[in-house]
């Protein structure tokens, strides 16, 4: 049996999948109050960033993998115009049905796929831009997945990876107390789920920090990455070009 971590804890790394879908299964209906309460409203901000650096040029075709409640798809969707396309994924139906009744709510109509971003059901060399907003991180092989992100990008497409990173030093503390203590009840008494926003924290502190990100990216096809530290390393977004 070959394990994996789930937060903290070690399990069979064929059952990360089923955990990871419990804890979203849970949350997706209270998702985007508990990112605003929990972030403060920050999340927004991290999210308007990654999409002025993505760039996107009318015609673009896109990919939005762990997509859930489709704040990016959503954004996306405004700038490929009428000639373009974004695709809108998640391996959580959840997480899934939310975003996609948010996006048709706002009038908006996306190709939605429920796939595994390590089996991504796409050709070799057909996005312009790849993007996974808080979900590399809850993938059990990330360097699969970054494979097959590089897989289905053309040649000089940009894969955006905005996730949770390391913190800086003198955060630490503090950002520990808020994660461990605050957090964990603040989900409880939002969403009714303590043990999902507890994951949250320490899922956050098994993901590979920047350089280490940096690394693993250069390491799966990409020949340039760079990265933007945001809230003093809260959250960082890395930008791979493949080349």
């Amino acid at each position: 049996m070959t394990t994996t971590h789930f937060g903290y804890k070690s399990v069979d790394e064929t059952e990360k999948a089923k955990h990871v879908r419990g804890v979203f299964d849970s949350v997706a209906p209270k998702y985007d109050l508990m990112n605003d309460l929990m972030s403060m409203g920050m999340h927004r901000a991290w999210k308007a960033f990654t999409v002025q650096v993505a760039d996107i040029r009318e015609g673009y075709q896109v990919l939005d993998i762990a997509g859930g409640t489709g704040d990016l798809a959503m954004a996306f969707s405004k700038k490929v115009g009428k000639s373009g396309q974004v695709v809108h994924t998640d391996i959580n139906e959840a997480m899934l049905r939310t975003g996609r009744d948010r996006l048709i709510d706002a009038g908006i109509s996306l190709p939605t796929l429920v796939c595994d971003a390590e089996k991504l059901p796409f050709p070799n060399n057909h996005f312009d831009v790849v993007s996974v907003a808080f979900g590399l991180r809850n993938m059990t092989h990330k360097d699969v997945a970054l494979a097959e992100m590089n897989r289905v990008l053309k040649p000089g497409g940009k894969l955006l990876v905005l996730e949770f990173s390391k913190v800086a030093p003198p955060l630490e503390k503090i950002y520990d107390w808020y994660s461990f203590k605050i957090l964990p009840k603040l989900g409880q008494l939002v969403a009714g789920d303590d043990a999902s926003y507890r994951y949250l924290a320490e899922s956050i502190r098994m993901h590979p920090g920047q350089e280490e990100l940096k690394t693993l990216m250069k390491n799966n096809g990409f020949g340039h990455v760079d990265y933007h530290n945001m809230s003093g390393g809260l959250v960082a977004l890395h930008v791979g070009i493949k080349c």
